[in-house]
């Protein structure tokens, strides 16, 4: 089982309502979720491995026979924390309560002893049919979680219960079984992101190669687990999330203009974002042109982070990030000591790494001296975990 508690199987039967687990997959990310996607054979019809692949940035398999030495249907078993099966077909159900395993999904489902989650899709007259309750009596008696299947239009002119649920409806069902809560509704979350751009002339800057994705994985995070959450994002080429108060800036005294505005209300502080630590004296009007440059003279910017510990107050938990390449947690734990943070989250940028991507590794620091490894995962997860921690200091 991951230790990150947060990998789920995202099984897709062979209905129409396969094209609505594409919407789906994307809100699972969007709550910090890893997904592994595993289709039926005969889903394939509606959804393509492709698409699955393409949103989900995993390899998709449906045979027991495909990547043979990887013993597919044993490693996913073992890596998954979740089940979710959507949509379910009568015929899907049907295997599963027999015990058969005569594809990679249902071996799969034999294979682990997880939570798993059930929602049907199929018409009204498949539903109600005897066999098909008397197969979701037998899973439910088993500890499976079937969800009710929505009532309305289904294919063609007939309604009835049977259609696919609300995408909401599925994810706060999910939400009971995995324990995920809503633990910061009345919290109120302040983050920066990207990266801060300090003018030299009309068309230069001095910048960094920050792309705002984890700020914005933290605020989406936060967002879902009910808090108010405020974003100020430097540069960042990624649309606003609804619900999230958005400032944009570019330059670091703007940035740190609008956390001071916002700072005092906030109860939980994390600075995702990379700010350059100097800028050019003097901001030449006019493009300078090649021949005229020299050399620029630089000052060093306001040091964000420790500017706003100064003026904390009691029961604030504040987060910081280091960017390093070498002597990691040295420079770490000397930044969690000096800047006065809470946790710190550590990651080795060598050769670029981190920046721009999906996916980061590294150390969670907290200022007690306890170190959390992260292994390579998505940013929403690490956001999560983050917030789990932040959690834990508010008490």
């Amino acid at each position: 089982m991951n230790k990150s508690g947060r990998e789920v199987v995202l099984g897709v039967g062979a209905g129409i309502a396969a094209y609505k687990a594409c919407d789906l997959l994307r809100r699972l990310q969007d709550e910090g979720y890893q997904v592994s996607v595993v289709p039926t054979p005969s889903s394939l019809n509606f959804v393509g491995s492709a698409t699955w692949e393409a949103l989900s940035g995993r390899s998709v398999y449906t045979q027991v026979w495909e990547n043979v030495p990887g013993v597919t249907h044993i490693q996913l078993a073992e890596k998954a924390n979740y089940f979710l099966i959507a949509p379910a077909t009568a015929d899907l159900i049907a295997r599963i309560a027999a015990g058969r395993a005569d594809d990679l999904l249902t071996n799969l489902v034999l294979a682990t002893n997880v939570p798993i989650m059930i929602v049907p899709a199929m018409h009204t007259s498949m539903w109600n049919d005897p066999a098909t309750q008397a197969n979701v009596a037998t899973l439910r008696k088993r500890g499976f979680t079937v969800m009710e299947p929505a009532i309305g239009r289904l294919t063609g002119a007939d309604s009835g219960q049977g259609r696919f649920p609300e995408t909401s409806a599925i994810i706060d069902e999910f939400s009971k079984i995995t324990g995920s809560t809503r633990d910061l509704v009345g919290k109120k979350v302040l983050i920066s992101a990207g990266g801060t751009r300090e003018p030299i002339d009309p068309v230069r800057f001095i910048g960094n190669r920050s792309s705002g994705k984890q700020g914005f994985a933290l605020a989406q995070a936060a967002l879902s687990r009910g808090a108010h959450v405020s974003l100020v994002a430097a540069n960042c080429e990624i649309p606003d999330i609804d619900g999230v108060a958005m400032y944009r800036v570019e330059r670091a005294d703007q940035m740190l203009s609008q956390l001071e505005s916002l700072f005092d209300s906030s109860d939980v502080v994390i600075m995702s974002a990379a700010v350059a630590d100097a800028k050019p004296k003097q901001i030449s009007l006019e493009k300078i042109k090649k021949a005229l440059f020299g050399s620029i003279e630089l000052e060093a910017n306001p040091d964000l982070i420790a500017t706003l510990s100064k003026r904390r107050r009691s029961g604030q938990v504040i987060i910081g990030f280091a960017a390093e390449t070498t002597d990691h947690m040295i420079s770490a734990k000397k930044k969690i000591e000096s800047k006065d943070l809470d946790l710190l989250y550590l990651n080795d940028v060598s050769g670029g790494a981190i920046f721009g991507s999906d996916s980061t590794t590294g150390s969670i620091l907290d200022r007690n001296g306890a170190v959390i490894p992260v292994d390579e995962m998505s940013k929403d997860t690490l956001s999560h975990l983050l917030l789990d921690q932040a959690l834990h200091k508010l008490g």
